[in-house]
């Protein structure tokens, strides 16, 4: 299985930031250079090494996503943003979106990543409903494409309304689609459930999403 991805035609997704070229400063969306270290930077950072960009801070993550827990901590920290096992393993517990795991002394994030990741999920049976957030602006391009994975490798689609809005609202006034699921799944379409929750699925086409 390849790695889980937002769909980038007629999303509310940003593509993921691309790293500086060798010898520049990095840009200010580049988040190793942030000169903040408080808890969304630090979990940004993390997002975008663990799913976009661990050369930034000189990693290589393996075939399934992970890293060891010591390795990320240390490259961190020669890169200018330590960060204590205590602070990550609190960041992991508490936070409501769970983006990341850690098992036996590795880490990585859940799902959302443009490299070449196997997360090694097995295919589900999905809800009959699923949500996705969007935003007026890609309604055109949604019902002519439908949702379609770009940078990342799948569309994520929530269990509930009000986590879809979520979602949406980071781009704007959201608008929340209602996918008939089952029907997908029926047509051989295979569904993948994330750790943390988030459904994922290569491509919903147009007869599929409810406005």
């Amino acid at each position: 299985m390849t790695p889980a991805s937002h769909p980038a035609r007629g999303t509310p997704s940003d593509p993921p930031p691309k790293p500086p070229p060798l010898g520049r400063r990095a840009r200010s969306s580049d988040p190793v250079d942030e000169p903040r270290l408080g808890r969304p930077a630090t979990s940004r950072l993390l997002s975008y090494v663990l799913r976009h960009h661990p050369e930034r801070i000189g990693l290589a993550l393996d075939p399934a996503g992970w890293i060891e827990v010591d390795a990320l901590l240390a490259a961190l920290a020669a890169h200018g943003r330590p960060l204590r096992r205590s602070e990550l393993d609190r960041m992991v517990s508490t936070s409501d979106k769970q983006r990341f795991e850690v098992h036996g002394g590795r880490i990585r994030a859940a799902q959302g990543h443009s490299i070449p990741i196997d997360l090694g999920l097995p295919a589900m049976t999905p809800p009959p409903v699923l949500y996705h957030g969007t935003v007026d602006r890609f309604l055109g391009s949604i019902r002519s494409h439908g949702l379609e994975p770009g940078s990342r490798q799948f569309v994520h689609l929530s269990t509930d309304e009000e986590t879809a809005a979520g979602v949406g609202a980071r781009r704007g006034r959201p608008v929340v689609l209602r996918i008939d699921a089952a029907g997908l799944h029926a047509t051989g379409a295979p569904f993948y459930r994330a750790a943390n929750g988030v459904w994922l699925t290569k491509h919903v086409p147009p007869q599929w999403i409810r406005e």
